[in-house]
């Protein structure tokens, strides 16, 4: 029994440094919506970071960034110019939503080897856009090994709204799955109480569904977290790769009427 008090104390260690340590792979756009055509231009940031504590993390250029509309794929990977988003590597790119539409943009990373996970990191990233008015297909799926399907409508939210998404892997459900949630914390508004507050976390049911019940206005992330049934290599053995399902959507404060 003396022997196994020092495994479960490391082992807490670890658990600990987990739940405080959420990796987010990031695309924030300059405006969640469009309305009108002279802001039709919207500029899009990718990063990887912890978005709470905003640690930055290296992100090299991407396999995939692109956008989808209308079931509509295009490719935007050529327009990325490197940047620097908390002081680490980081992607820009600037898109004209030119037609009424939702338009779902989406980043494939490389994955990111993590020693102290001992594992592979692949975030699949999504945001979603609507412009001029359009929401037809903001549930609809794009495809990717994994993502999440927004139940609740991911723009035009308001600040303390419940919101839902169901988690698929390979097109299909997944059931029991992890989603941890964090709070990008760009204006330094907020901070944790303790480090169990950083990151939120909810598991999906039956049918690979969550609900989470946003407390404050801004942009909000959903990381969905399986293991890849494909290994890669680390300095010649197999090791796992983390796959995230990735979705960002902005929760508004309302306006006040002014008296």
């Amino acid at each position: 029994m003396k022997r196994l008090f020092p495994s479960l104390a490391a082992l807490t260690v670890l658990l600990w440094a987990a739940a405080a340590s959420a990796h987010f792979g990031m695309i924030i756009p300059s405006q969640d919506v469009v309305l009108e055509k002279g802001t039709s231009e919207v500029k899009l940031t990718l990063s990887f970071s912890h978005p709470m504590e905003l640690e930055g993390m290296v992100l090299v250029k991407p396999e995939q960034f692109g956008v989808s509309e209308g079931g509509k794929k295009t490719d935007l990977l050529a327009g990325l110019k490197e940047a620097k988003v908390m002081g680490k590597k980081a992607w820009t790119a600037s898109h004209a939503l030119k037609e009424p539409g939702v338009y779902s943009f989406f980043m494939i990373p490389v994955p990111y080897w993590e020693p102290a996970e001992d594992c592979f990191i692949q975030h699949l990233t999504k945001v979603v856009i609507p412009a001029f008015g359009e929401e037809e297909g903001w549930n609809e799926p794009l495809g990717l090994k994994t993502e999440i399907v927004p139940l609740t409508r991911p723009f035009g939210n308001y600040a303390g709204n419940v919101f839902s998404g169901q988690v698929l892997v390979d097109g299909k459900p997944a059931p029991g799955t992890v989603v941890e949630v964090e709070y990008y914390n760009a204006d330094k508004r907020y901070e944790a109480p303790n480090d169990y507050m950083i990151t939120q976390s909810v598991l999906t049911d039956a049918n690979g569904v969550f609900v989470y019940a946003v407390p404050w206005g801004g942009w909000w992330g959903f990381a969905a977290l399986t293991t890849s049934d494909a290994k890669l290599k680390h300095e010649g053995q197999d090791k796992d790769v983390e796959l995230g399902a990735v979705l960002w959507t902005k929760f508004v404060e309302p306006k006040r009427q002014k008296k």
